[in-house]
């Protein structure tokens, strides 16, 4: 028998976040695996610490944030062999994942490569969407509204053209395009109502209207919510 592969969904943040059956593996599996930068601590794991019992096998999954060598295929080859020879050990292996696992999440790029090899689940967890609009107090949609996520990374002219369409909308991965999704939602006359999410439910988080945000780059775990405009 091969060992199972689990998919963690951890939640946006907040320790209190994660989920009942996301909490039971966590404190169950033998080994567990998490993406951090080349350089510096890993954000999920700091999230799960409370969480983590001593003595479990862990695996840092170093991967390159530089725009253009994201996702770096080698990476993920090497530590899928890694994670591999656990599974085929008869291990289970929990990676853990900011937000929910199947939403922008580097946990794909595992499971294209090992989940065919063997059993894997997929837990998922609170979104930093879902958790950027409680921290706001700014329902998505509602209805029959629609709601579109937009990455703010797309090309200038590519965001406006999908901002222009949008009934409601979500801009995730701010970080260094804040002062380009501004220029845009400005150009559309939907800066006013704006909202900007820094951080959503960690301690260090904030809320604020667009408008008030200063110019230049924002934390990467920043997103901007769009209301769906009056009438």
């Amino acid at each position: 028998m091969t060992g199972r592969l689990y998919g963690l969904g951890v939640g946006p943040g907040d320790p209190e976040l994660i989920t009942l059956k996301a909490l039971r593996i966590l404190q169950t599996a033998p080994v567990i695996a998490y993406p951090a930068p080349d350089d510096g601590d890993s954000l999920v794991r700091a999230i799960a610490a409370a969480h983590v019992p001593p003595g479990r096998v862990e695996i840092v999954i170093r991967t390159p944030m530089q725009p253009g060598r994201f996702p770096a295929h080698d990476v993920y080859d090497r530590y899928a062999a890694e994670i591999a020879a656990h599974l085929a050990a008869g291990r289970d292996v929990a990676v853990l994942c900011e937000g929910d696992p199947f939403f922008y999440g580097s946990f794909m790029y595992l499971f294209e490569r090992l989940a065919p090899r063997f059993p894997t689940e997929v837990v998922p967890g609170v979104s930093s969407l879902t958790a950027g609009a409680a921290a706001a107090g700014l329902p998505l949609a509602s209805r029959n509204g629609t709601l579109i996520v937009v990455p703010a990374p797309l090309e200038e002219t590519v965001l406006a053209d999908r901002l222009a369409a949008a009934e409601s909308a979500v801009v995730i991965k701010v970080g260094r395009h804040l002062d380009k999704v501004r220029r845009v939602l400005r150009r559309l006359n939907r800066e006013a109502a704006a909202i900007y999410v820094e951080r959503a439910t960690m301690a260090s988080g904030r809320v604020l209207p667009l408008a008030g945000v200063a110019d230049g780059p924002a934390p990467y775990f920043s997103l901007i919510l769009v209301p769906a405009e009056a009438g």
